[in-house]
């Protein structure tokens, strides 16, 4: 068994070569970023990122789990989330992705989703091991919250399939230079909670 002071040793060590990789292929695309930029950029040899990843598909998806991981709600803060009216959890779970993602003004998505359109096994194994299990963890919030405020006949997969579309586009959008957007991107999870209750409530007893 591996003591703490290597783990945090080979965590950090993996920190560091996935925040140089993010800020490479931010600036300068996926395909012209090569193993060995990353691992000047992180001040290592090159043979030591493959201790740590397969290649630069399995160090992109790895930055995107990264990604994921910081719009998940705190496990904390998760009961009171859930407890809250119908507005305070719909404002709250938009909140999060919103806000987080705008971080590196999207550079990072903008890398993903250009690759994804001509690499259809990074797009099988984006689906698999980032979209779907992000998809079932938010399922699993909204059937808490509909639980415990006794409402039925919601079709939650659906829900929040069509809230995560929602905000992909609105990243792409703002990713095509729309001003309106980009100015206003704070107030969208407010004036989307707005535009969306209608339909939910309807079903709230």
């Amino acid at each position: 068994m591996k003591n703490t002071v290597q783990e945090q040793f080979e965590m950090a060590r993996r920190n560091q070569i996935l925040d140089a990789a993010a800020k490479l292929f931010a600036q300068q695309g996926f395909h012209t970023t090569t193993i060995k930029d990353i691992a000047k950029e992180a001040g290592i040899a090159d043979g030591t990122i493959y201790n740590y990843f397969k290649n630069k598909t399995a160090l992109l998806l790895a930055i995107f789990n990264r990604m994921r991981s910081l719009v998940e709600p705190d496990e904390n803060a998760l009961p009171q989330l859930i407890a809250g009216n119908l507005p305070t959890f719909l404002r709250s779970f938009l909140q999060i992705p919103l806000n987080t993602l705008n971080q590196d003004d999207f550079q990072l998505f903008k890398v993903v989703i250009s690759e994804m359109m001509v690499n259809e096994e990074l797009r099988a194994i984006y689906h698999e091991q980032i979209l779907e299990p992000t998809l079932m963890l938010a399922e699993g919030y909204f059937e808490k919250w509909a639980q415990q405020h006794a409402v039925d006949n919601l079709d939650i997969a659906l829900i929040v399939r069509s809230i995560s579309s929602l905000i992909t586009g609105l990243m792409i959008q703002n990713i095509m230079g729309d001003t309106l957007l980009r100015e206003k991107w704070d107030e969208l999870p407010s004036f989307l909670t707005d535009l969306l209750l209608n339909r939910l409530e309807k079903n709230q007893p």
